[in-house]
């Protein structure tokens, strides 16, 4: 079918370019295949599929290369194969020496990810020629000429190990991998990702490498380019990096293993150190192009979605259970659908067990009802309509529906939403929610076994034949992020109490982003106040004078709202109702008691949780230690037994009163950004929170530092496997200090930037000890009250060495400072990042209300952008030496102490003893 021909002109320019324009100007070979709502499809000779996706609304581009291969493709003594080979990408190339490098000198935000079905790497920058065709150049050469040498396996490794360690504390990411290796008997997707510690420890280099050259070629990959761009130049440049390519001879591997019919109810048990009970049930399900895949989908969310799921509202209402979930796996083939619980410690998994299975036996006999079918539908809608009007989120998303076969089943597959029924949905259910196709408990003979056969799914082309697209609705702006250009386009104004910024700019989809700061109270009032203050917040939308939890929701979600109360994003039909909605709920919020002890006990369940977690024991002994505030102060830290036992001791009352005393808005700042009617906006603005004052007059609390004496802690955490390092000191530091910038500098450099800092450069590139680190600056917007810490996670067999190579580095770049080639790379990357910043829209309505508190503009952005692109070297070396003392750094270690005892004896070898990864 010939596609549609659209092109939308604003100012002179072309913001979307028409595909069939372009085709007759194609680079030779090259072929135009399809067009769906804006994104078109053309193919090389060599097989490479190419999806460009033009958007001028931002001015940013996403550049995604999907590979079809992930962890059900790799073999015997093979696994997490895929997930390691996605590290060893960043390796770089003969002609891309230091890939990390160069992405950080360009600012661009990037990673990798790895599944069961598919790789994907993305990069995001500023919208520019040079970053463009470097990132498509980079990835042509890294996708035939990438090293995959042993000396970057024998470093990265390690590091993808420590990444298993990491999962491996996570009880719902250890029940999730037994989970698949239970469930399934042949088919890999019983394999977790992540892979069995002992083939990551131990896989060949040469495996890695056929690997490599048997997946990585154009003919198995998608190339997706969204955002900002010329077309024609894209396509050229596309041409000339993929075109060379050779198409493979090799014919890629098929798999015929089919996973036989489940024959019986299956069971696990992990048993672990740990605090928190989960309860999962797993169902065999068909792959993603059988029909019956959304029933069970809806069937999911209908069950267990907050507040109104009908799990939720038996068991978590009730106080049987504290949290419902569901999630699934496998799409490819046939997968999971896994419905869960958190149960509260010291109560019976198996009655929750019994009860998840009750309500799930319950709903198969109850079909949905039409008011919860059309709640999935207009949330799925709502959530197809965003990621769709977002190119930046579009790359991960779209990777998903690629590795199915065909991306435009994205399109089909949300259109396709609106026409399952209630007696599909329903019928799913019974097909698939029975007892033998399930895996929860223990394994019971049985004569009448109730079997669930997992048909085949259509083809895609069976599937696709049928399949019309919609015109493409796609319009916005090219708007310049220049602190001068927002300061100039924003209306300042004061209504009511209110210092309020509108900033209206044509948004793809009419999208706008709202933020709402209010400030009430001062130091003596607030005395007291912390956790019934957080109870309140927490509460506010779960019910009003109008509506129920439930009601609540669904009003937000007719008016497209996502996010909070305080910073959320809607439309510009429905910003008026959103922003009255909002008020509404503000200003009468009833706290309805049953929300309340939910809240109350979910709260309790994840501070219990937090009792043997290596991260949060030193987050909670550092803030105990550097603390300045007396305990009844509203800043002061609690330990975790005096958290929770304010939180067992606060009532309801409480809180109503404190909502009662406290809340109104007699000062605060209101910013919204995106597309609207600016009149109608103050007109709502005015209507909305008119006549509502705090009762508590505002004073702002004057922030005090603490300056304690060095310490050095040790917390022994047994049968953890992975091990927390963090370091820090406070420092009398202000945003507006001349010494700011050049200290600020000074942290990216040495740990602020990610994996091409020092700091990663040594511990993860170089070392292969640590998955991640870094370190952070922090500075006062009016008191001198800022603070520079180090932190970073390894086997506890590793921490030792972990902590030398920190001092280590610590030390040299004291001694030696930076160089010059450091910083100019410095700052291009953060320069480049601060531009990109401002694209975001929800950045911009936060940083606006920032702005209004401290009684400045963009322009004070701008002022700092200039002074971190004129800083010199002696600057920010003298900077740094001038606020860093390593003696005045206080150090906390969380770690299995017999584990790091064995390696010190030598029982097991230090450099990689025990290791595990993810």
């Amino acid at each position: 079918m010939k596609p549609v021909l659209r092109a939308l002109v604003l100012g002179g320019a072309l913001l979307f370019t028409t595909p069939a324009l372009l085709a007759a100007n194609l680079p030779q070979g090259m072929q135009q295949i399809t067009s769906v709502e804006g994104i078109t499809e053309y193919r090389l000779p060599n097989g490479l599929r190419v999806l460009l996706m033009p958007d001028n609304t931002k001015p940013t581009v996403t550049v995604n290369m999907t590979y079809l291969v992930g962890s059900r493709q790799e073999n015997y003594g093979e696994t997490g194969m895929a997930h390691l080979l996605e590290h060893l990408m960043f390796k770089g190339t003969p002609a891309h020496r230091n890939i990390t490098e160069e992405f950080n000198r360009r600012g661009m935000r990037m990673n990798g990810t790895t599944t069961t079905d598919r790789t994907n790497y993305y990069e995001l920058f500023q919208a520019d020629d040079d970053n463009l065709k470097w990132a498509l150049d980079m990835e042509a050469d890294r996708m035939v000429h990438s090293y995959i040498a042993q000396k970057d396996l024998d470093t990265e490794m390690t590091v993808v190990r420590n990444e298993y360690e990491r999962g491996e504390n996570s009880p719902g990411s250890v029940l999730m991998k037994r989970m698949q290796s239970v469930a399934y008997d042949w088919h890999h997707y019983g394999n977790a990702t992540i892979g069995n510690r002992s083939d990551i420890e131990h896989v060949k280099i040469g495996n890695l490498q056929a690997f490599y050259r048997t997946y990585y070629q154009p003919d198995n990959a998608v190339l997706l380019v969204a955002g900002q761009f010329d077309t024609g130049k894209v396509l050229q440049w596309i041409h000339h990096a993929f075109g060379v390519i050779p198409k493979p001879q090799r014919s890629l591997p098929q798999f015929w293993t089919t996973e036989p019919t489940q024959d019986g109810e299956r069971s696990f048990t992990v048993r672990r150190s740990g605090d928190i009970q989960i309860v999962m049930i797993g169902y065999k399900v068909p792959a993603g192009l059988h029909a019956d895949r959304d029933g069970i989908s809806f069937a999911r969310s209908i069950l267990t979605t907050a507040p109104y799921g009908r799990l939720h509202k038996q068991l978590v209402e009730t106080g049987k259970l504290v949290q419902v979930f569901s999630s699934s796996m496998g799409y490819v083939e046939p997968g999971l659908a896994i419905i869960g619980a958190i149960v509260k410690k010291g109560e019976s998994p198996e009655a929750a067990r019994d009860a998840l299975l009750a309500g799930i036996e319950e709903f198969k006999n109850n079909p949905p009802t039409a008011e919860e079918m059309a709640r999935i539908k207009r949330d799925t809608a709502n959530s197809y309509e965003k990621m769709l009007n977002n190119h930046e989120s579009l790359g991960i998303s779209l990777s998903e529906y690629i590795a199915m076969g065909d991306w435009r089943y994205l399109f089909k597959d949300r259109d396709d939403t609106d026409q399952i029924t209630a007696e599909q949905v329903s019928a799913a259910a019974k097909r698939y929610l029975v007892r033998d196709n399930r895996t929860v408990g223990m394994f019971i003979p049985e004569d009448k076994p109730q079997r669930a056969d997992i048909p085949t799914a259509p083809t895609m082309a069976e599937v696709m034949k049928d399949f019309q697209p919609k015109a493409g609705t796609l319009s916005g702006e090219a708007f310049d992020p220049a602190p001068a250009n927002i300061d100039r386009r924003t209306q300042l104004s004061t209504i009511g109490h209110l210092q309020v910024a509108l900033l209206p700019k044509k948004n793809r989809g009419e999208t706008v982003n709202v933020s709402l700061s209010l400030h009430w109270g001062d130091e003596q009032s607030l005395r007291n106040k912390s956790t019934v203050a957080s109870l309140a917040s927490a509460l506010l939308a779960t019910g009003t004078s109008k509506y129920d939890r439930a009601q609540l929701a669904d009003e937000m979600s007719k008016l497209k709202m996502s996010g909070g109360l305080f910073s959320f994003q809607t439309t510009r039909q429905h910003l008026p109702a959103a922003l009255a909605l909002v008020a509404h709920v503000l200003r009468e919020a009833s706290f309805p008691e049953n929300e309340f002890r939910q809240l109350r006990e979910r709260s309790l369940v994840g501070l219990e949780a937090s009792r043997k977690e290596p991260g949060a024991i030193i987050g909670r002994e550092m803030a105990q230690h550097f603390n300045v505030y007396p305990k009844d102060d509203f800043r002061a830290p609690k330990t975790l037994d005096e958290a929770i036992a304010d939180l067992r001791a606060v009532t309801l009352d409480e809180i109503r009163a404190y909502h009662r005393e406290f809340y109104g808005a007699s000062k605060g700042e209101l910013s919204i950004v995106g597309d609207m009617d600016t009149e109608a906006v103050k007109a709502a603005i005015a209507t909305a929170f008119a006549g509502w004052n705090s009762p508590a007059p505002y004073t702002r609390m004057v922030n005090r530092r603490a300056d304690p004496p060095a310490e050095r802690r040790v917390f022994n955490m047994p049968d953890k496997e992975n091990a927390v390092y963090a370091s820090a000191l406070t420092l009398a530091l202000r945003e507006n200090d001349d010494d700011y910038p050049a200290l600020r500098m000074a942290n990216y450099l040495f740990g602020g930037s990610g994996m091409n800092s020092r700091l990663m450069e040594r511990i993860r590139q170089k070392d292969g000890l640590s998955y991640g680190g870094g370190s952070s600056l922090s500075a006062g917007e009016i008191d001198p009250v800022g603070s520079f810490s180090i932190n970073a996670s390894a086997a506890p067999q590793n921490m030792a060495r972990l902590e030398q190579a920190i001092r280590e580095e610590l030390i040299k770049a004291l001694k030696d400072g930076f160089t010059a080639e450091e910083l100019a790379k410095a700052k291009s990357g953060m320069l480049q990042q601060r531009v990109q910043g401002r694209t975001s829209d929800t950045a911009l309505a936060d940083g606006w209300n920032s702005n209004l508190y401290l009684q400045r503009q963009w322009a004070w952005s701008q002022a700092m952008d200039d002074k971190l692109r004129a800083l010199t070297l002696e600057q920010v070396n003298s900077a740094f030496r001038r606020y860093i003392d390593p003696a005045r750094m206080s150090v906390y270690i969380a770690l299995d102490e017999a584990k790091a005892k064995a390696a010190a004896l030598g029982t097991v070898p230090s450099s990689d003893a025990g290791s595990h990864v993810k």
